[in-house]
This record gives structure tokens, C-alpha cells and sequence, in this order.
């Protein structure tokens, strides 16, 4: 038989038996069927057409499958289908094509086994795997110097949020004391992912030159960062609504909020509440999926990553603190704390403008201890 084009249908010449069943009908005499066979060895042994695919077309369609994977069970599925997609899928060809949304294991289903898989694909040469497994064990593990040459590893292949994570490590001395810090490295850090167009890691940048925080001030370059910072934004935030199809009409809009506790200093007029200073009421970014893991993690744990320790106040980071008063405090209540000069903003205009309430004094919880007291942030 041939089909439309003209192609045959490869031929199974092969003989299915056939057997005689006895059974009885409802009057009780004997009657006899034939039945065939449900398999035949012949074809289920010698005939299976998957087993006759070339090894390499099979590896490029895992490829394929693993770099548009949009959660872990999509792979997973693969997995437990056969011996042949199981050995072809962990190969390193496919592990290295692997998307962050595949990597993106939850914190609640944590195991060795998820371990094991997400060290294969940082062995691979998944730089996404290196940056999620390299903050897993940094912050959650607490193997601090694994968790850092993986992100390290990741960095020297110029994967941005890998550089903006090992500068945040940089500015707050994560992992070691308060003489830790390299401000100069950070700077640096940010400088290159920025470069590579991380949000986070320009706005950063912009923070840092207006305040002259780890390089010499310079306002105007650093106000035109964050400028530059919120058009690509935006920029992101229109992109991701026409993929989903989502109206944009509805937060392309002015939306003024005045600041709710208004003082000398802090006076009431209309602001922008939103993530954007261009007025839009631009949607919150996604955050990456090592940085859900982190909170999910330590959401698990009542917000507490250890005694006397505090999570970065930014719904979106996760970041804990690895010693006391390691993260700044806001300068005007002192009631929320922060790993990064992004964080601070962006939770300003996301949460924090409409609750910050001005207080005369505040003093840490505990009272000193660790490296001292909190160093303060001003609110932006």
C-alpha cells in the first residue's frame, strides 16, 4: 500500500496466530471464538519503528524539547517513557540546552534526586543551571564556596543575572564579615550586566553612581541609567503583554498616589506608585526562578533563614542575610530591610511608598550585635 505521496508502508510480513477460546453464552452450551493475539513478538521484538530512528534525530528533538520545556514535568514525562528517551535525554548535549523554565524546581519538591539533575546540567555546561544550583547552595545549602564558583562559572560565560548576583554577594560581604566587602567589584559586576541588559543590575549601577557608592559620584550619568533602566522596563512589560495577549489600555495610564504620611521632608504631592517613571502602571517583572526558589525555601521556614537573621524585604528577591545586620535598613521607618539599592526601588514603587511611615527612632530588635548596626538606605 502506498500513501499520498507515494511513499510504501514499510511491510511486517509477519503471521499473527490465531487461538480458539471456549466459553459459554447465557444458555450454557459451549460455543467457540477466535481471538487474535494482542501483541505478536514478532513485531513488539523486531518490527518497532522508534527503535529504527537514527540515535541523533532522537537527541535533536530532546534538544529541542528541553531549550522550549515551559515547566520540569514536560521533560520529567520523557524521562519515565522508555530506557532509550531516558539514556538519550541525560545526555549532556541536552542537559546544556536546558531552559530556566525546565530548571525551575520548586522549593517543596527539593530532593537529592533534583540535586542530582540540576548538577548534570551545570556539568553540562547549562549556565542556568550553575547560576540556580550555585544560589541554592550559597544561601539555602550554606556551602558558600561551591555555591559561589558555580555562579562564578556562569558569570565567566556572561550570563547576566549570574554577574548581578555575584555583585549583590560583593556589595553586602555575603558569606564572610563586614570587611568583606568589595564595593569596587560590584560596581564592576553590575557594569557588566548591565551591558549584557540586566534591569536590575542597570538600575543598580544608576544608584550607585548617583551616590557615589563604589565609584566616583557622577548624578547626571547616573540619573540617565536609571532612565535608560526604566525604558527597558517598560520595554519588557509591553513585549511580555503582546506575547500573552493581554491589553495593554488598561495600565498605560497616569495613575497618581500621594505618599501617605506627608512631613517636611516627605511632602504630599502626587507620585507615580508604579515600577516605571513614565507614568505606566506597568505590571511587576517576573523573578527569576532561583530567586522563587529562595523564597519559597525560606517561606517554608516562617520567613526565619537563621536566629537573629532577616530575608530582603523585596516580594521578588528572596535573598537572606548570611550574618546579623549584613542588609540595609530603610533610612524613614526602619521597618523593612534590603540586599540592594534595585530591590529598595523597585519595593518602593511596588509596596512600600504606601506604607512607609516616618518614626523619630528606631532601634534594632535585639539591640547591637554582629558587625554593629544596620547600615540605612535612603528611600528614592
Amino acid at each position: 500500500m502506498r500513501t499520498r505521496r507515494g511513499l510504501c508502508y514499510p511491510r511486517a510480513d509477519v503471521c499473527v496466530d490465531k487461538i480458539v477460546v471456549k466459553r459459554r453464552d447465557f444458555t450454557g452450551y459451549n460455543m467457540a471464538c477466535r481471538k487474535r493475539q494482542r501483541f505478536s513478538p514478532v513485531i513488539a521484538g523486531n518490527s518497532d519503528l522508534f527503535d529504527a530512528l537514527p540515535d541523533d534525530l532522537v537527541i535533536s528533538i530532546l534538544s529541542k524539547l528541553s531549550s522550549s520545556a515551559s515547566c520540569p514535568s514536560d521533560f520529567i514525562n520523557v524521562l519515565i517513557t522508555c530506557k532509550r528517551l531516558n539514556s538519550f535525554a541525560l545526555q549532556p548535549l541536552v542537559l546544556s540546552k536546558a531552559s530556566s523554565k525546565l530548571l525551575a524546581i520548586k522549593a517543596e519538591n527539593w530532593s537529592e534526586s533534583a540535586h542530582r539533575f540540576l548538577k548534570c546540567c551545570a556539568d553540562a555546561g547549562n549556565v542556568e543551571a550553575c547560576h540556580t544550583l550555585g544560589m541554592i547552595r550559597f544561601y539555602c545549602l550554606q556551602n558558600r564556596g561551591s555555591g559561589a564558583s558555580l555562579m562564578a562559572k556562569a558569570a565567566i560565560s556572561s550570563h547576566a543575572p549570574a554577574l548581578y548576583s555575584l555583585a549583590v554577594i560583593q556589595f553586602n560581604g555575603s558569606g564572610g564579615s563586614k570587611n568583606d566587602k568589595d564595593l569596587r567589584a560590584g560596581v564592576a559586576l553590575c557594569a557588566r550586566a548591565a551591558f549584557l541588559g540586566h534591569i536590575d543590575a542597570l538600575r543598580e549601577l544608576g544608584h550607585c553612581l548617583q551616590d557615589g557608592y563604589g565609584v566616583r559620584q557622577n548624578i547626571t550619568e547616573g540619573r540617565r541609567f536609571l532612565v535608560q533602566a526604566n525604558a527597558r522596563e517598560l520595554a519588557a512589560g509591553l513585549s511580555s503583554a503582546s506575547v500573552s495577549n493581554i491589553a495593554t489600555c488598561s495600565w498605560l495610564t497616569w495613575s497618581p498616589h500621594p505618599i501617605p504620611h506627608p512631613t517636611n521632608r516627605y511632602p504630599n504631592v502626587p507620585g507615580c506608585p508604579l515600577l516605571s517613571d513614565f507614568g505606566c502602571n506597568v505590571p511587576a517583572p517576573e523573578a527569576h526562578p532561583a530567586n522563587k526558589f529562595l523564597t519559597d525555601w525560606f517561606g517554608s521556614r516562617d520567613g526565619i533563614p537563621g536566629p537573629g537573621l532577616r530575608l530582603c524585604s523585596h516580594v521578588g528577591c528572596g535573598r537572606p542575610e548570611t550574618r546579623k545586620h549584613e542588609f540595609r535598613r530603610c533610612s524613614v521607618c526602619g521597618a523593612v530591610n534590603y540586599c540592594s539599592r534595585a530591590c529598595q526601588a523597585l519595593d518602593w514603587k511596588l509596596r512600600h511608598k504606601a506604607e512607609c511611615a516616618p518614626v523619630e527612632r528606631w532601634l534594632d530588635e535585639e539591640g547591637v550585635g554582629g558587625d554593629g548596626m544596620d547600615e540605612v538606605i535612603a528611600e528614592s
